[in-house]
């Protein structure tokens, strides 16, 4: 076991101390935002493009009943809405509203700035080092592109 204080860590705890300094620049951002770290979360998978709630459930890896209280808390905010889906007019597809867009675009540029700080010490060999290791991970254990990169546009979202 390393030192504390070394920068030495094994992958293992530094991969969840990673997750929980992440997760907590997360959710001080969506507090500023007035939004719950879930809704961010939420909010930030919906910029790619719209998902069937299903879809939601394994993306946000929550079950059917908490996405369905998550959708109705930003859908009553005004942030969200539900619509029916190209391919099967009885299935449901959330897309994100105007208002929803505003606030997620501002979100997102900011907790990407504050996420982005947190590697501000490392040179840039180091930084692609780590964006390549770290995309392997996500690559070899298939997660879904569910955050854009800064420099993505989002997929054009249905009039509402």
């Amino acid at each position: 076991m390393s030192g504390q204080g070394d920068g030495q860590v094994g992958v293992v705890a530094g991969l969840v101390r990673s997750a929980f300094l992440v997760n907590a620049v997360y959710a001080e951002s969506a507090r500023e935002h007035g939004i719950t770290a879930q809704q961010g979360q939420l909010l930030c998978v919906l910029m790619a493009r719209p998902y069937g709630m299903g879809e939601l459930g394994g993306v946000l890896g929550v079950a059917k009943s908490s996405v369905t209280g998550l959708v109705d808390r930003c859908e009553r905010n005004g942030l969200v809405w539900r619509g029916p889906a190209e391919q099967d007019s009885r299935a449901v597809r959330v897309c994100l509203t105007a208002r929803g867009e505003r606030l997620t675009a501002t979100f997102y540029a900011e907790t990407c700035r504050r996420v982005e700080r947190l590697s501000a010490n490392l040179g840039d060999a180091d930084r692609r080092l780590l964006a390549g290791l770290l995309g392997r991970i996500v690559e070899d254990n298939q997660v879904p592109a569910v955050f854009l990169e800064r420099d993505d546009e989002p997929a054009p979202r249905a009039p509402r």
